[in-house]
């Protein structure tokens, strides 16, 4: 069965001399494994090999007997702008690509997640943007946090997430945990090994989302760090590319 749709490519790796296994992000099918026959054949259906970040139409085959299914066409808009000069605004593209590939399961479509991850890429695309730190980490901050709602793993921010206490200003010392998913005030922190202490000013990120493009750099850096933390801890592993994101 033929399937149209769109989709970013999110993983290659090499499967021949001529051919590519490939995994696509895809607005109305999700995640999905295909193999590409031929397509580091210079003259191929896919003009050359496809391309970590690249976007557009896809067409493939496939079936219920097939782990993988088959790439039958693809017509990409190439990545260009921002991304192809400047590293880390490449270096946060190609993070939240691993991000998706590791906690989103194949053919479950997330739409949401899906057009923000496209807009997400557009935006560093831009010259003056992508060459811009801080617009770059305050991005990814805000696709991260929408990546942890859409699969399920929203961390509770508003209340402590053990004794559900409100967060309130008047809390000397906050915690974050990613065993507890979410917040830990003072007198339940004691029951988290895992636990980060957070400064107020990442707080107020971390409480509102809207207050994040307002935040300093170091507080955004910390917000960063923690993230870069709960994944590593919910995944069981740290992400590949999360070394090329902080400075620190």
């Amino acid at each position: 069965m033929l399937t149209k749709d769109r989709a970013v490519c999110i993983r290659t790796v090499d499967y021949s001399e001529t051919s590519q296994i490939v995994t696509f992000f895809a607005r109305l099918s999700g995640k999905i494994g295909a193999i590409a026959k031929g397509s580091k054949r210079s003259k191929s259906a896919f003009d050359g090999p496809i391309e970590v970040l690249s976007f557009g139409a896809v067409v493939f085959a496939s079936s219920s007997r097939e782990k993988l299914a088959t790439l039958t066409e693809f017509q990409p808009h190439p990545v260009r702008g921002g991304l192809r000069r400047h590293l880390f605004a490449l270096h946060s593209a190609l993070f939240a690509a691993e991000l998706l590939g590791l906690l989103t399961d194949e053919y479950d479509p997330h739409l949401v997640l899906f057009d923000h991850f496209v807009q997400l890429l557009q935006d560093l695309e831009q010259e003056d943007l992508a060459g811009d730190r801080r617009a770059v980490m305050i991005r990814l901050i805000l696709f991260q946090l929408l990546l942890l709602r859409e699969v399920g793993l929203r961390p509770v921010v508003d209340r402590c997430a053990n004794c559900k206490t409100p967060v309130s200003r008047h809390w000397r010392q906050v915690y974050f945990s990613s065993a507890a998913n979410g917040l830990i005030c003072r007198d339940c922190e004691m029951s988290y090994p895992d636990k980060v202490r957070l400064t107020a000013a990442s707080l107020r990120g971390w409480t509102d989302v809207k207050a994040i493009p307002q935040l300093r750099d170091k507080a955004l850096e910390e917000m960063e760090g923690v993230l870069i933390h709960h994944f590593t801890e919910t995944l069981g592993r740290r992400p590949k590319m999360a070394g090329h994101i902080l400075t620190g």
